[in-house]
């Protein structure tokens, strides 16, 4: 295994904390005896073709300093090559990190985690979410959402002021305002579902949003995908539902359904879907889970949810 490790880092993670979380992991890396490249990019597409000729040059790990954004860019590069990806989280939600048991806004045990888990050959493989889309197959670690919650990032997507969270909870006020639910058709391995809905998640890990466990029991380890479904339900009762998200006992709820599959494809009008918070695309969307597709250094005791 090269001792050469490559950090992939976004500058703007955690409100511009990304570089300054970058230069202790380095620290950390180069002292536990690795050589160490950066790589930034231009943009997110100049990010991944630099992190993927890094990936194909034989890097001994391939380093993500950020948040589930970045997280989700790495995967993009050494998904099903083998190569293994740690994680340095210092961004806004960090719910990939948290479902593996990962540090947490601290970038110097993070990488030395790192470190000691490639000197031990203790890497691990979980599962991925596989989406086909309209550009290609695009690969996700935790939630791909749609419904009510991508609504909701699509409006703070297209506002410009303000800035920052009070944007989010400028968006879900909006769309709450406007709520309606929406006809969707749901394949799970090839059983056809239709229903009207609220939103639709399904999950290769459990949470979403910095620690909402819409998809509680979903493991990266066991093959399949959790999928989430929320029905018809007012707004009382969607404001009611809604803090149990980050219990994750709204899955009790009787307006609630749950599924696990291998394969699902979600149709619905008018409706995006975002995967590790990044869009992927107009529904229909088709999600599949990849058993093994990623090498991570993790511990090997957190499977699902990270310890509370």
């Amino acid at each position: 295994m090269s001792s050469d490790i490559t950090l992939f880092v976004n500058p703007a993670a955690g409100r511009g904390h990304g570089s300054d979380a970058a230069r202790p992991a380095a620290d950390a890396l180069r002292a536990a005896g690795h050589s160490v490249r950066t790589v930034l990019g231009l943009d997110a597409a100049d990010a991944l073709r630099r992190a993927r000729e890094a990936v194909d040059d034989g890097t001994g790990a391939l380093v993500a300093v950020g948040g589930d954004g970045m997280v989700s860019l790495a995967l993009q590069a050494v998904a099903g090559t083998g190569t293994p990806l740690g994680v340095v989280a210092v961004g806004t939600g960090n719910d990939f990190a948290r479902s593996l048991g990962l540090p947490v806004r601290a970038p110097a045990a993070a990488a030395r985690l790192a470190s000691r888990l490639l000197a031990d050959g203790a890497a691990r493989t979980v599962d991925l979410g596989r989406v086909t889309t309209a550009t290609g197959p695009r690969w996700y670690g935790t939630v791909l959402a749609s419904g009510f919650d991508s609504r909701v990032n699509d409006r703070g997507n297209r506002m410009r002021i303000p800035a920052g969270r009070f944007t989010y909870d400028l968006a879900i006020l909006a769309e709450l305002a406007a709520f309606r639910t929406v006809p969707y058709r749901l394949v799970l391995d090839g059983r056809t579902v239709e229903t009207d809905a609220t939103l639709v998640a399904v999950g290769n890990g459990s949470s979403y949003g910095g620690g909402m466990r819409i998809c509680a029991g979903a493991r990266t380890d066991d093959g399949l995908l959790d999928v989430t479904v929320v029905g018809a339900v007012g707004r009382a009762t969607l404001l009611r539902v809604f803090p149990r998200v980050y219990r994750g006992t709204h899955l009790d709820h009787p307006a609630v359904t749950t599924y696990r599959v291998r394969s699902v494809t979600l149709d619905a009008p008018a409706t995006t879907g975002y995967a590790d918070g990044e869009p992927l695309g107009p529904l229909p969307l088709t999600a599949e889970c990849v058993p093994g597709a990623l090498t991570v250094l993790a511990p090997p005791t957190a499977v699902g949810e990270a310890p509370r």
